[in-house]
């Protein structure tokens, strides 16, 4: 809450959290917080001019901070009753109740609830059908014909998967955005970050670009509202982010609309970035804050984070479960699974240390490869912009960061012993010890050099790749985002990083092989997955906290995208 200090009419004072302006003093405090660093308030002097300028620039901050804490959360809403439902086996997915909608204004409910809840004959699961409207299983009209072909079937599932914009309930979580969007499928009923960039390969292909220029228009909104793309639209994901895709999704609707609109979405792409450094410039070597870490000999480099250390809403009692076997400080387990959760990576080996415990998942102290790769093309993509408007000192300074950026991508995640790109320990100065998928990233960028992209070219045909793809990790640890699985995007990436260094001949394999289990698959159920087995092909994949799912917007995607450039008709 932000709250005002007067005497005599006249304003002396504002706080905002731990955040205290003394305009009669002419003073700030404010603790600071870094990682394995804190530092106790501290007073500076400054002069009224200076301080006029801090107000406009702490207003513009708390707008944005205002803007987000006014959005309360289906925890925060029903507090005993949620924890109650969560921690119950009414929905075996936590999902389900906090995707449900309020039949009536919530404050009615809980005061219901506390006067109900104790007397005898009390039942949890008959007052929730009573007051919330349960949002049902994934669509089941929608029967397709196998005879007809997977780009029928593709087609048609671009309407299954369409939601207009204007349909949501005034207490549902659901973010409202101003356009219609296509979801992901099965239990993901809202719009989710990075998934939306590979279904946009396939709405591209099958010539629905105004769906994509909507898409973007929502993901432009969320930036100037919140001030950063959510993990979903739904108020409990708006404590983090996801893989920063939005340059990229600009890229792909100026090949339709010309490169106008990297000029037109300047301003979001500025917010976006703004929101992945916020804190950096006060940063010195060894310190974090927030996403942003200063590494030890001084480069800018990012990670994955989550504001809240609270149990997932979405994943409650799973959170809460897992957390009875971490040594970990509570906040910090639940931050660090909240973290991953921003990776999209969720779950995987690779945040974990060397046992691939979850409950050793050590998000916060990872550099990860390709989430630095999408902040240089979003550097690279800020300085185009700049570039396009004739504006060059402001495209040299973006250019400069880019170039920064990419030589410490360089230095901390290229492992010559390894012959690949590593994520990077930058609380223990180490690699971390899992080989991940995401080790392909600096080739779809072009980071990499001529030699590195070919010993990466080499790990992937000799360790990778199997018989439906390429496989995420090497560790069988029961996590989604580990052996045997396989997902649509970073098959995708692989596939694209290969084809800018002239591996096009492994590129293709990986595309043939991809595109054969994805038809194998619809052939024998009807069906795109979320994820395949692509180490036992005649398998399902499975593992995570959630069954397998179909639908699946950025499987649709990806599978259009590649059988479109490969010409290929397996079916």
């Amino acid at each position: 809450m932000l709250s005002f200090q007067y005497t005599d009419n006249k304003l002396i004072a504002f706080k905002k959290g731990n955040l205290y302006l003394n305009l009669h003093k002419k003073t700030l405090y404010r603790p600071l917080q870094y990682d394995g660093l804190s530092f106790p308030s501290f007073i500076f002097g400054i002069s009224i001019t200076i301080m006029k300028r801090l107000l406009i620039a702490f207003a513009f901050i708390f707008l944005f901070v205002t803007a987000v804490a006014q959005v309360k959360t289906p925890r925060q809403l029903f507090k005993d009753l949620f924890e109650a439902v969560q921690i119950s086996d009414i929905f075996p997915d936590n999902k389900t109740f906090v995707d449900a909608t309020p039949k009536r204004d919530p404050e009615l409910i809980m005061k219901d609830y506390e006067e109900q809840k104790n007397k005898p004959g009390f039942d949890l699961m008959h007052f929730v059908y009573d007051n919330f409207s349960i949002p049902g299983p994934p669509q089941t009209i929608f029967k397709t014909d196998i005879k007809e072909g997977i780009r029928k079937h593709i087609d048609t599932l671009w309407k299954v998967l369409y939601r207009r914009h204007d349909t949501i309930s005034k207490y549902s979580s659901l973010l409202p955005v101003p356009n219609d969007f296509i979801i992901p499928g099965g239990r993901f009923r809202e719009t989710y970050y990075w998934d939306s960039y590979f279904t946009m390969l396939g709405l591209q292909q099958s010539n629905r670009t105004q769906i994509i220029r909507d898409m973007i228009g929502n993901f432009a909104y969320l930036l100037d509202k919140y001030g950063f793309i959510p993990n979903g639209t739904r108020t409990y994901y708006l404590t983090r982010s996801q893989p920063p895709f939005f340059s990229m999704m600009l890229d792909l609707l100026a090949k339709d609309d010309g490169e106008h609109v990297i000029v037109k979405y300047q301003p979001e792409l500025l917010k976006e970035y703004a929101f992945w450094m916020r804190g950096s410039e006060g940063l010195k070597p060894g310190q974090a804050y927030r996403n942003s870490v200063r590494m030890h000999d001084g480069e800018l480099l990012n990670r994955y984070w989550d504001e809240s250390d609270q149990p997932r809403e979405e994943s409650y009692k799973k959170d809460v479960n897992a957390a009875k076997l971490t040594k970990q400080k509570l906040g910090d387990f639940y931050r660090n699974i909240r973290a991953a959760a921003e990776s999209g990576w969720d779950f995987s080996t690779r945040w974990m240390d060397t046992t691939g415990k979850l409950e050793t998942i050590r998000t916060t102290f990872i550099i990860p490869v390709d989430l630095n790769c999408l902040l240089y093309h979003l550097e690279l993509s800020i300085a185009k912009s700049y570039q396009l408007q004739g504006n060059g000192p402001q495209y040299r300074v973006y250019l400069a960061k880019a170039l920064a950026r990419k030589k410490a991508i360089l230095k901390y995640s290229w492992s010559a012993k390894d012959g690949w790109f590593m994520d990077y320990n930058w609380k223990e100065r180490r690699f971390s010890p899992h080989k991940t998928l995401a080790g392909t990233y600096p080739l779809e960028f072009k980071i990499a050099s001529a030699a590195q992209a070919a010993e990466v070219a080499g790990r992937l045909k000799a360790d990778f790749l199997k018989p439906g793809g390429l496989v995420t990790t090497f560790e069988r640890s029961g996590q989604q985002w580990d052996s045997p699985n396989a997902w649509a995007p970073l098959q995708y990436m692989a596939i694209e990083g290969l084809n800018q260094y002239g591996e096009s001949g492994l590129a293709r394999q990986i595309a043939e092989r991809w595109i054969t289990i994805n038809l194998k698959v619809f052939n024998d159920t009807g069906k795109l997955m979320e994820k395949y087995n692509v180490v036992d092909t005649d398998a399902k994949a499975g593992g995570g906290e959630y069954p397998l799912q179909d639908g699946f917007g950025w499987t649709n995607g990806v599978l259009l995208n590649l059988l479109n450039r490969y010409h290929t008709d397996q079916q």
